[in-house]
Order: structure tokens, then sequence, then C-alpha cells
């Protein structure tokens, strides 16, 4: 855990934010490079501030009764709790849809090319969590398991529910979800830059089946606390209805091509 990439009392460097400000860097100029395009820095823009806001108010809204009920100045406090990725793809895709509608522009044809790169940055993100302490996975015994240190949110959480004293000086092992979860993106945004640069179609569908798959495999490993929709929790309710629109996509553009 390595929340503070610099830290001079006032002013500071969150490694979170340091992280996502690489991914944002690294898909603007992939995005570049493969397409050719340069006006496309306003749009990138708007989606990475939508998709912070997004995710934040995901964040409190699941967490809400548990972080912010007492407390909603915190709300405002990005350095405190956390982000759910898909609050702020929800907000970054109507942004999109109404960018795309203000340029008049092809906004599935977009999608492809934006899709190809997505989880480069969302793994430079879930590295950001890491060192941030979020996200955390269940308690395990695994030689992969990893230990947070004292008022770490995994630390905190399992005082809270007394699997440890509050005299503790590290949490107890726990899986590194969100290494894994980089892991799978990295090797997701490998399939879908090949496909996009192959086909200059298909990825958007293919992102949305992919990152489903990933995620709701993912939330089975996962223990932090989250909200839950009947026996799935509400990422794996989200990731079924986003593996269906991609199911949808893919086949309108095979129907397309022919």
């Amino acid at each position: 855990m390595f929340p503070d990439l610099v830290n001079l009392g006032p002013v500071g460097i969150k490694t979170y934010g340091a992280c996502m400000a690489l991914g944002f860097i690294l898909c603007w100029k992939i995005i570049e490079k493969i397409s050719g395009r340069k006006d496309l820095g306003d749009l990138l823009i708007y989606l990475m501030v939508s998709g912070v806001v997004g995710s934040r108010i995901a964040y409190v809204i699941e967490h809400w009764s548990r972080e912010f009920a007492a407390n909603p100045a915190e709300i405002i406090r990005v350095d405190k709790g956390g982000l759910v990725f898909y609050g702020g793809l929800i907000l970054s895709i109507v942004v999109f849809f109404l960018w795309c509608k203000i340029k008049k522009m092809r906004p599935l044809e977009l999608a492809n090319l934006l899709a190809a790169v997505i989880p480069l940055g969302h793994a430079c993100g879930r590295i950001g969590c890491f060192f941030y302490g979020c996200c955390w996975g269940k308690i395990s015994d695994s030689p992969l398991a990893v230990s947070f240190p004292r008022l770490s949110p995994a630390w905190y959480d399992q005082v809270a529910k007394g699997q440890i004293e509050s005299s503790a000086l590290s949490s107890l092992p726990v899986l590194p979800t969100q290494l894994f979860e980089s892991a799978a993106l990295l090797a997701l945004f490998a399939v879908l830059i090949s496909v996009y640069l192959k086909y200059r179609r298909y990825t958007a569908g293919l992102y949305l089946i992919g990152y489903a798959a990933i995620r709701f495999g993912m939330e089975f490993l996962r223990g932090d606390p989250r909200a839950s929709v009947a026996v799935f929790s509400i990422g794996q309710t989200i990731s079924i209805a986003m593996a269906v629109l991609g199911v949808l996509f893919v086949v309108c553009e095979r129907k397309g091509s022919k």
C-alpha cells in the first residue's frame, strides 16, 4: 500500500490519481496513433471528468449508510473512500452519446476506437486501487495474498467486523483482486487492440462482453462491502446487462457488414 506518491504537507500527489492520469495519457496517445486523429482531445477530457464524477456518485450511493449518511460533507472528498468503475462508465457513455449528437458523428464507429484502449487505462486505475488499498479481496491463505497496513481500508473493515484487534499492525492476508483485475484488463486490451487494427469494428461489443465476464468473476473474490441485488452483487447485476448489450452490438455490426 502506497497511497501518497508525493507528500509535502498540504501539497501532495495521490498514487491513485497518478495512475489514473497515466492511464488517461496512454489511452489518449494510443488513440491518436492508431486513428491519426488529433481532434478528440476535448471528448477524452469530458469522458475522464465524467468517469471520475460518475464513479464517485456510484460509490456514494452504494456506501451511503455506511460512510456518508452521518457526514455528507465527505462526499466531495475523493481522497477518502473510493470510486466505482461502473458508475463512471455509465455516465461516460451518456456524455459520449451527447457529444456525438452535438458533433453529428457516428457513435458506434467512434465507440469501437475508444473501447479498444479503455481496458489499458482501467488497468492502470486498478493498480492505483492496490496502492490505495481499496477494492481488496477475500481473506485467504493463498501465497498470492497480501496484508495491508494499519489504517488501510481492509484493516478498518476487519476491525469493524471483529476479525482483528484495533491494535493489529496489519490486516489479515487478502487476495489482491486489484492486481488480478489489472492483469485481466491488460489481456483484454491486447485482444481488443488486435481486433480493432484488423477489422475496425466489433470492439465496442467485445469490450462490453469481455469486461462483464472479468468483473462478474472477480466479484466472487472481492472482500470489500458491496451492495447486492438478489443473489448477485450490484457489480454482477450490471455485468449481466452489459454482456447482453455487448452481444447486441456485435450482432448488429455483423448484420451491417453483410
